[in-house]
């Protein structure tokens, strides 16, 4: 019996540091954090806009072109990472057609900076 205890007690002691820690975790904001914040800090704020209307209320076209922006230039990073990492192994069509594609990209770029989708007035 004592070496099956023996043989869960690491497993004990890592559950009890883990909710040792999570409780701690838990209670620490609560003990440290400032109790006494201006009406700015606890003022509701969503999108730029203040909580006036309700949620349903129709706001700028320019969050969503900002994002679709964002998301663009996100995956053109998510393509590049890979291919830069197996740089060395790629042949001249793999190397050429990255090239193109940050071609059509860098196109896509000035297009909307020209267009002034970048700009927030």
């Amino acid at each position: 019996m004592s070496g099956l205890l023996s043989d869960y007690l690491p497993l004990v002691i890592f559950i009890g540091i883990s909710a040792f820690v999570s409780v701690a975790l838990l209670v620490a904001p609560f003990l440290v954090a400032y109790q006494n914040p201006d009406p700015e800090k606890l003022s509701a704020y969503e999108c730029g806009f203040n909580a006036f209307d309700d949620a349903r209320m129709k706001f700028d076209v320019r969050f969503y072109l900002v994002s679709l922006l964002f998301i663009i230039f996100d995956l053109e990073v998510a393509f590049l990472f890979p291919w830069a990492v197996t740089f060395k192994d790629v042949s001249d069509l793999g190397f050429w057609s990255m090239i193109i594609f940050l071609g059509v990209l860098t196109v896509g770029f000035v297009y909307e900076w020209k267009k002034g989708a970048l700009e927030w007035d």
